[in-house]
């Protein structure tokens, strides 16, 4: 079961950071102050998904590798604290502190140096995740050959 569900929260996860990011890019490049409101106020309400999705990746990745040696799974095992550690103390209180800030409309210096905070660790976690993603491709087969010593 485990190795059904592993797969399916990661991608709910990536897709969830990805679709913050994207999403807070595209109301910025709009320069349209209603669309950076709307994505500011609605991230928060998603956030329980995020924090859902990479919980339940972690403890099935955890619980699928168990003492594996192979390179490949315990690169994955190295990036999960710093993929935790990033949302937990910087994504989702940048979160929820640029919905804050965007309700009362101040969008001024303290507002955008969160938001570069934020818009730095999201592609952090976005890269970390992908390295995850692949590896773990590798290590089933599932795009190609299987990898037993990556």
């Amino acid at each position: 079961m485990a190795s059904r569900i592993h797969p399916v929260a990661g991608a709910v996860g990536l897709l969830t950071v990805l679709t913050f990011w994207t999403s807070t890019v595209v109301s910025e490049l709009s320069g349209s102050t209603a669309a950076i409101v709307a994505v500011k106020l609605a991230i928060p309400w998603a956030l329980p998904i995020l924090v859902l999705a990479l919980a339940i990746t972690g403890g099935t990745g955890f619980r699928l590798a168990g003492k594996s040696a192979m390179p490949a799974l315990l690169a994955k095992k190295r990036r999960m604290p710093f993929i935790a550690g990033n949302g937990l103390l910087v994504l989702i209180p940048s979160a929820i502190t640029l919905a804050v800030l965007a309700g009362r409309a101040e969008f001024g210096p303290l507002f955008y140096g969160v938001q570069a905070l934020e818009l730095l660790a999201g592609a952090t976690n976005i890269v970390l995740m992908s390295l995850n993603a692949r590896d773990g491709f590798r290590v089933t087969g599932r795009f190609g050959h299987r990898s037993v010593t990556e």
